[in-house]
């Protein structure tokens, strides 16, 4: 299986939500299509807020890791 190729990540380890959602819209605007960014967050709410964004704004959820105290989503910007 090759490994996906991530093109930015955002720490947002230790930020509250609305934070991690708030920072990987920002990084989708500004990036380019088929980019993946990586997005790491500590905060519980990450786990529905992140996935159902992704959902409703037509972008493409890649993987999502639980690591230890963190998770770990990677979303390539669609369109």
């Amino acid at each position: 299986m090759e490994a996906t190729q991530v093109q930015e990540t955002i720490d947002a380890r230790g930020m509250p939500c609305p934070g991690p959602l708030m920072s990987l819209i920002g990084t989708i605007r500004r990036s380019e299509v088929g980019t993946v960014i990586e997005v790491l967050s500590s905060d519980e709410g990450s786990l529905t807020d992140i996935p159902a964004w992704v959902s409703k704004a037509k972008q493409e959820m890649v993987e999502i890791v639980t690591e230890d105290g963190f998770t770990r989503f990677m979303v390539r910007k669609a369109r």
